[in-house]
């Protein structure tokens, strides 16, 4: 199989082509991304001598065509992806999420190529902290932020693909991830960073908003299951039962880190923050037999602290513009 991967330098893609390299000597990966601040070419040092890397933009149509009739089948990942950052600005959410997407779909009509897409749980919006419900495949969209609303809009361009032009898709939204290679801007590896830097962890609102924690392998296990098993023009929920609350989450990170459990500083929460996301994974388990290896919440962060400890030199170049980053917007919303 040849097989192109978008976004294959940022967190889940870079995880998604390791696991693939490693496990699938049958498949031929060529990356396409633009390595924007959240890609980094030195993911994918440790397989670099074993795909094709392309730096170039999902929203250009000329590479983008060129590249999908090469090849046998393509994953979807790149997306522009932090909340924080679309209420900033969220002009490059439409860009990539929105025309990007566009411009796959196009492709892969133009040269009938197998085609998944990476989504979110965020694009249903949220749920009551008390509800018992979570979300299916059957779940009405409500997006709250410029981030989840295009990625809203490019699944619901692939479903108009697959069913006015019969373009043999699959679509995939998944709970929050978290493991290696995950940019520090993000909730887990910006806590378990200013950890190792002896700084106190921050906490928008009250701490009680819950997210669904599922560990990117897993994700990238049930993605090849869905590439390989999955029904076309069909969607397929990915959770790994993890819902924690992100008081919890920073409470088991001082844990580890030997810190008290109130070591921990709240800030004003953002605007819009979703308060509850919740998968229910059935379809995927009992259709297609996928089943999570991560079931431990605390033992999948365990060895991501051990991973972000041990790849210093990895992520520390990230960290001061990501801090400075997080400063601006904060001053901001208080």
């Amino acid at each position: 199989m040849r097989l192109l991967v978008t976004g294959g330098a940022g967190f889940i893609g870079a995880n998604f082509v390791h696991q693939t390299v490693a496990e699938r000597s049958d498949v031929q990966v060529t990356v396409l991304d633009a390595l924007t601040y959240a890609g980094n070419r030195q993911s994918l040092d440790p397989v670099a001598d074993r795909i094709e890397f392309v730096h170039g933009d999902v929203a250009d149509f000329a590479l983008v065509d060129r590249l999908v009739a090469g090849s046998d089948a393509v994953v979807h990942f790149a997306a522009e992806s932090h909340n924080d950052n679309s209420l900033a600005d969220p002009t490059p959410f439409v860009q990539t999420n929105v025309m990007g997407t566009f411009s796959l779909l196009q492709a892969v009509r133009a040269h009938d190529v197998r085609y998944h897409h990476i989504s979110t749980d965020e694009v249903y919006g949220d749920l009551e902290l008390d509800d018992p419900e979570r979300f299916t495949e059957s779940t009405p969209y409500n997006p709250s932020s410029p981030y989840s609303a295009t990625k809203a809009s490019s699944d619901l361009l692939v479903r108009a693909w697959a069913r006015s032009f019969g373009v043999r898709a699959t679509l995939s939204n998944c709970s929050n991830n978290y493991g290696p290679y995950q940019h520090v801007e993000k909730f887990i590896p910006r806590q378990i960073t200013n950890l190792i830097d002896g700084v106190r962890p921050r906490l928008y609102g009250s701490g009680k908003n819950v997210r669904d924690w599922i560990h990117v392998d897993d994700h990238n296990a049930a993605v090849w299951t869905i590439l390989e098993k999955g029904s076309l023009g069909q969607t397929y929920l990915i959770g790994a039962d993890g819902e924690v609350d992100n008081r919890t989450v920073v409470g088991t990170l001082l844990e580890l880190f030997g810190r008290d459990a109130d070591d921990f500083d709240f800030v004003t929460d953002r605007p819009g923050h979703d308060l509850r996301y919740a998968i229910d994974s059935t379809r995927l388990r009992t259709e297609l037999g996928w089943t999570p290896q991560y079931k431990d919440f605390r033992s999948g962060l365990e060895a991501t602290v051990r991973w972000y400890r041990d790849n210093e030199s990895w992520w520390r170049a990230q960290k001061e513009s990501a801090e400075k980053a997080y400063a601006a917007s904060e001053s901001v919303i208080g």
